[in-house]
């Protein structure tokens, strides 16, 4: 695999990303932002909705940051201006249009770059949105559902060194709560992360939920420890883009994946947005 050595990310992961935040600074214009989302996969037509897009980039544009490789990810950087519902005044938010998933081969650090990233530019606020496969009897495609924890099953950690972090309590209760004071109807789950990229098989689907797990993807894991690591609060949310192997006996393809989050980019748009005004 060719890669430009502006898109790998240095020995020290850590200074790499206070000199992508530096030139993030640059291109946006704002000194600092205060919420970051990564839009995964069938979730980037929700950012249309989220607010005025005041300055739009290549994800290369900043060190370290090479392409997505995955259809369904835009692979640009959006700094938006969210206006805030408590009379505080307008926010800004990051919002990366796709991410780099573990298994494109160019490392852990990279995977978690652009979160890493956002800590270092001011962001205390991480939203990390996924399209996964759904275990639960009832849940359809194109369902949101909250990530109350997770199972890291990548073997991996993007932490270096021995910094013990603690995930007790990774993804924010405050802000689940907050999603479902928007909308009451929301679920919340235990997402598995596997390394991919194949799909799971019903056997490893029925592992996953002989060990709590009820959402299976191929990413989110990783970045949340990173986000933790940098002592920002994690909200996950994940779109229900299929039902797993072996649950309808049908075949798996990532074109199911998009054409759900399409199905279902006004009402993620429409949480978002008001679930960013909150925050």
């Amino acid at each position: 695999m060719n890669v430009s050595p502006q898109s790998v990310v240095s020995a020290d992961p850590y200074a790499a990303a206070q000199d992508a935040a530096v030139r993030l600074r640059e291109l946006t214009g704002a000194e600092r932002h205060d919420v970051a989302l990564v839009m995964g996969s069938g979730w980037v037509p929700a950012a249309d909705a989220l607010g005025e897009t005041v300055a739009e980039f290549a994800v290369t544009e900043l060190p370290g940051s090479p392409a997505p490789a995955v259809a369904g990810h835009a692979g640009k950087i959006r700094s938006v201006r969210i206006p805030g519902s408590d009379g505080s005044g307008d926010k800004r938010a990051l919002i990366f249009l796709g991410r780099n998933h573990y298994y494109e081969g160019h490392g852990v650090a990279t995977v978690v770059h652009g979160v890493r990233t956002a800590a270092a530019a001011g962001c205390k606020t991480i939203v990390l949105t996924n399209g996964c496969g759904g275990l639960r009897q009832g849940w359809v495609p194109g369902q949101p559902v909250l990530i109350s924890d997770h199972i890291n099953l990548t073997a991996d950690s993007p932490i270096v060194g021995a910094n013990f972090v603690d995930l007790t309590d990774l993804y924010s209760k405050r802000l689940r709560e907050l999603c479902r004071e928007v909308d009451p109807s929301l679920d919340e789950a235990v997402y598995v992360q596997f390394r991919g990229p194949h799909y799971e098989t019903p056997a490893e689907v029925n592992m996953a939920r002989v060990i709590g797990g009820e959402l299976v993807g191929m990413s989110t894991t990783l970045e949340a420890i990173a986000a933790r690591e940098a002592g920002a609060e994690v909200l996950g949310i994940s779109l229900v883009t299929n039902l797993a192997a072996g649950m309808t006996g049908e075949p798996l393809n990532h074109e199911e994946v998009l054409e759900a989050g399409k199905a279902s980019a006004e009402r993620m748009g429409a949480l978002l947005g008001k679930v960013l005004e909150r925050i």
